[in-house]
């Protein structure tokens, strides 16, 4: 997946969950995404950048002597 705009079921692929999981997460702004006519999209840098922030929320909560959620 080398394209810079990535549809659902691909986002869904990349990150080996349900492509149920990535609708709801885009419906609650929980993951960076966009429409066109109705359709969810993503940009794979967004993408790129919202996986690293969520490593480091977790980095930050196992640093602090919190057990994994």
């Amino acid at each position: 997946m080398t394209d810079s705009i990535l549809t659902l079921p691909e986002v869904a692929e990349l990150l080996k969950v349900a492509e149920k999981t990535v609708y709801t997460m885009a419906q609650r702004g929980q993951i960076p995404a966009f429409k066109v006519r109705g359709q969810w999209r993503f940009q794979r840098s967004d993408l790129d950048a919202w996986i690293e922030e969520q490593k480091a929320a977790v980095r930050g909560h196992t640093s602090k002597g919190r057990p994994n959620e």
